[in-house]
């Protein structure tokens, strides 16, 4: 089912990221997402004293998102914008609490997968908002049209503590007055290119800001140096002799939420 016009599809292409402000999931299917999100946080902080900001790739540990992720209504959205043949390439909850939610400096996703060797580097990334996302408590900005310029120059920030990376895009490769506010309601989602340029303020308010970023990419994209991480084909055909991982091994071999 379609969900997305082609002038929505003409504005990603064309500028780097979208905001359909529709809902993504179905009223029932977020709250049970959400639900599920509040454990594997408790979990990560209380068991591995890992901040929530850094929840990556919780699908390998608690293969229940698996039912987020190929979800059907994702899926029609993600296809419109990138065509039927698609792999799940990744995922993450980045929560920033209240008061004390780090900064993420201007960054390209792309930057952190290099090792991939991905050709062509084709990652479209749904930002689903599992909290209300503002100003306010720090959400996404994003660069417009930068995921069409060269890759960018970065300077160390490792001894930043306030920082999630450890480093950041020089002032001088982009213009940050032109950076667009992707302001969301719980549910609703922002999309944007693995090249986009984007980042966040720390979350200095009361009011927690958290999102899962579902991860995915055609499949004529080729990722020859996946080692070891798990990519799935989730739905259509695999364009490009890529190794994907058996989704009901990990089922089986890890615990759900």
């Amino acid at each position: 089912m379609k969900r997305l016009n082609e002038a929505d599809k003409a504005f990603y292409d064309q500028q780097g990221y979208l905001l359909p402000q529709q809902n993504i999931l179905a009223d029932q299917d977020f709250a049970a997402l959400k639900q599920c999100f509040e454990g594997i946080k408790q979990e990560w902080e209380e068991e591995h004293q890992i901040r929530p900001e850094h929840i990556d790739v919780p699908h390998f540990y608690h293969p229940q998102l698996f039912e987020w992720l190929t979800n059907d209504r994702v899926l029609d959205i993600i296809e419109d914008l990138i065509g039927e043949d698609i792999v799940l390439f990744s995922s993450h909850f980045i929560c920033k609490p209240a008061g004390s939610g780090k900064r993420v400096p201007w960054h390209e996703d792309s930057s952190y997968w290099s090792h991939y060797n991905m050709d062509p580097m084709e990652v479209i990334t749904l930002w689903l908002a599992i909290d209300d996302s503002s100003p306010e408590n720090g959400c996404m900005q994003v660069i417009p049209g930068s995921h069409l310029t060269p890759d960018s120059q970065y300077h160390d920030l490792s001894s930043d503590d306030h920082s999630v990376f450890g480093t950041e895009i020089n002032t001088d490769q982009f213009d940050e007055s032109t950076a667009v506010n992707c302001v969301l309601k719980a549910n609703q989602a922002s999309f944007h290119h693995g090249k986009m340029i984007h980042g966040s303020h720390a979350n200095t308010s009361s009011k927690r800001r958290c999102g899962y970023t579902m991860r995915y990419m055609p499949s004529y994209c080729s990722i020859p140096n996946v080692g070891d991480h798990h990519v799935f084909l989730v739905r259509g055909k695999d364009r490009a002799n890529n190794r994907y991982s058996d989704m009901g091994k990990v089922l089986r071999q890890h615990t759900t939420c």
